[in-house]
């Protein structure tokens, strides 16, 4: 970004994005813009200013720590995508990408965590989204690429809880409702509807798809829900079985 915009900067970026031999990816820099203003230094010098690679590293740390049966070895990165003033750049249509189309720079051996410059970040919530990013990639290791909304919000679901967030959230009624329209959808597999459902309407309207009647983030907030209460469902199963295995070992034994 020190470079003037134009085709020398581009041209700085195809040369360090790409391998001069194969013409393969060399860094996963697919997600950023090449041609951004002069938001785009101020906002990698705030990122840099709260060390927020060191604090993507410890996240990777501790999540590698959590997965030692997860199958798979990965680079993590964090790239920083313009969705504030990039002209390329859709945030929905990305970020749906980002969480459901990274195959190819999976098969690259790459794990690239978007950082959007619309938003603002701390170190803690860099850590969130690195873990999260970390936590998708294990689940799709184990279980394959989500291709229809229920898969997708398992993925999510599973992704968000392990790493303990607690947003996107809606209150009770508007997740109830929300889980009562996406019902019927929960097959689904084109990114019209998708998109709509995870999403919610302004999305869809942005797009140019069809509105399901959903608040921002709806799918999101329902995937993050029921992965808590089947994850608090798994918990009370397991102490139900170890206090039952305790009753018969020791009959006798009063337990509060």
């Amino acid at each position: 970004y020190t470079l003037p915009r134009g085709f020398e900067r581009f041209r700085a970026y195809l040369r360090t994005m790409l391998d001069d031999e194969t013409g393969d990816l060399k860094l996963p820099l697919v997600g950023m813009n090449p041609m951004g203003k002069e938001h785009l230094p101020i906002f990698l010098d705030q990122l840099i200013a709260l060390e927020a690679d060191d604090e993507a590293a410890r996240a990777t740390a501790a999540a590698e720590a959590a997965l030692p049966m997860v199958a798979g070895h990965f680079q993590v990165t964090t790239i920083v995508s313009d969705d504030l003033m990039g002209g390329w750049t859709n945030r929905y249509a990305s970020e749906f990408g980002y969480r459901f189309g990274s195959k190819a720079l999976h098969k690259r051996g790459w794990l690239a965590v978007l950082l959007w410059t619309s938003e603002i970040y701390t170190p803690a919530r860099v850590r969130d989204e690195v873990l999260i990013g970390i936590y998708r990639l294990a689940y799709i290791q184990q279980h394959g690429y989500a291709h229809t909304l229920a898969e997708m919000l398992t993925q999510e679901g599973y992704a968000m809880a392990l790493a303990g967030v607690t947003t996107p959230a809606l209150d009770d009624d508007d997740l109830a409702y929300t889980q009562q329209v996406l019902t019927p959808y929960r097959d689904q597999t084109g990114e019209p509807t998708l998109i709509a459902a995870l999403f919610g309407d302004q999305a869809a309207r942005e797009l140019g798809y069809t509105p399901l009647g959903l608040s921002p983030r709806a799918g999101f907030a329902l995937a993050l829900a029921e992965a808590r209460v089947a994850r608090d469902a798994a918990i009370q199963k397991t102490l139900e079985r170890y206090n039952s295995i305790e009753r018969a070992e020791h009959p006798n034994t009063e337990k509060e």
